[in-house]
């Protein structure tokens, strides 16, 4: 008879590779079996790695595309749906019942640029005014103050005013993520159009003054721009007898062309800080002798409607006051006049900071 010695190292490895077998045959066969779809899986089966990958989107287009395209922003809903978002405190329904019309012109990206006319009976308007807001895409403040001016205006049914509204000059800029002050070919609109001292100076001021900074490029040439031209060509068809353009944010006023400037519209100061070659002020005030106000909110992103109301009451206070007594004698028509620029360099009123307008 052969008798084994019983040894307890021996009999717990056995006992171990035991317990391992166990747990390790049901893992073994779970991973072997067919799997089930669930139903968050049955729909399909997994796509090749090819199909699922995504196409390039090359980075300008992505920098300047909204989700709609341009031809679809030729209706007014759309349009609203589109720009609202990008207004802080702005109401959907405000854009919606606006009434504003699309214009002839159209942006770089093709968006239309829309407008509407507040007018008295034909034949009673004394005074043409013409109102322009985010001429610079960053710059939403501008269009919202257009947007309450123009319901104001509309519900008011002045008597003697003719005014043209003009919500959003640049909308590419608008609509870029993020917002940018120059549209979609980099030009800054408000340094695009055809001033006398442009040829000359406009490329040398953005050289010298700004340092060449991207935001303030004046464009190849002036009026290179499609938006630059649509606006041109309202002042022209328009005639307008005052100006206004709507930026921010410095918080002040400026003014360009004849006729006493207001010294304060809502908490805004005049402080004419000076021309600039390509300007809206420059062109329409020095050249064409047209009154330009230039309204400079304090804030880009929002604006109180106290704050919007209060300028729009000291405007037609300023208006009353200044233009409509003796428009015809105090105000020129709008088409510019001959060239009258000295020669030499233009002579700049700027403070050497601010350059924003």
């Amino acid at each position: 008879m052969i008798f084994f010695q019983f040894h307890p190292l021996a009999s717990l490895r056995a006992i171990t590779a035991l317990v391992c077998v166990a747990l390790w045959a049901p893992q073994e066969a779970l991973a072997n079996k067919p799997a089930t779809p669930s139903k968050h899986n049955q729909a399909s089966p997994r796509a090749p790695a090819k199909a699922q990958a995504k196409p390039k989107t090359p980075a300008r287009q992505g920098a300047d595309a909204a989700a709609t395209q341009p031809e679809d922003l030729r209706d007014l809903a759309t349009w609203c749906k589109t720009i609202v978002p990008r207004l802080i405190g702005m109401p959907l329904n405000q854009c919606l019942s606006s009434g504003l019309a699309p214009g002839d012109g159209r942006s770089v990206r093709g968006v239309p640029l829309w407008l509407r006319d507040a007018a008295p009976p034909e034949g009673t308007a004394s005074l043409r005014v013409f109102v322009l807001g985010g001429i610079h895409g960053d710059e939403p403040t501008s269009v919202n103050v257009v947007f309450d001016w123009l319901e104001s205006a509309v519900k008011t049914q002045d008597s003697v005013i003719h005014w043209r509204m003009v919500p959003l000059g640049n909308p590419d800029g608008l609509l870029r993520r993020p917002s940018s002050r120059t549209n979609s070919r980099g030009v800054d609109l408000n340094r695009n159009f055809p001033t006398d001292d442009w040829s000359r100076d406009a490329h040398a001021y953005w050289a010298k003054r700004t340092g060449k900074d991207p935001r303030r490029y004046p464009g190849p040439a002036a009026m290179s721009e499609p938006e630059t031209q649509w606006i041109q060509g309202q002042i022209e068809q328009f005639k307008p007898q005052l100006i206004v353009a709507i930026h921010a944010p410095y918080g002040l006023l400026d003014f360009d062309g004849p006729a006493p400037p207001p010294n304060k519209l809502g908490s805004l100061y005049l402080d004419q800080i000076g021309i600039y070659p390509g300007s809206l002020g420059n062109y329409g005030g020095t050249m064409g002798r047209v009154p330009v106000i230039t309204v400079e909110l304090k804030n880009a992103r929002q604006v109180s409607r106290t704050e919007i109301q209060a300028i729009w009451r000291d405007l037609l206070k300023w208006i009353d006051l200044r233009l409509l007594p003796s428009t015809a004698a105090q105000v020129a028509p709008a088409t510019p006049a001959a060239p009258t620029a000295p020669a030499g360099p233009t002579t700049l009123r700027h403070s050497g900071g601010l350059d924003s307008l």
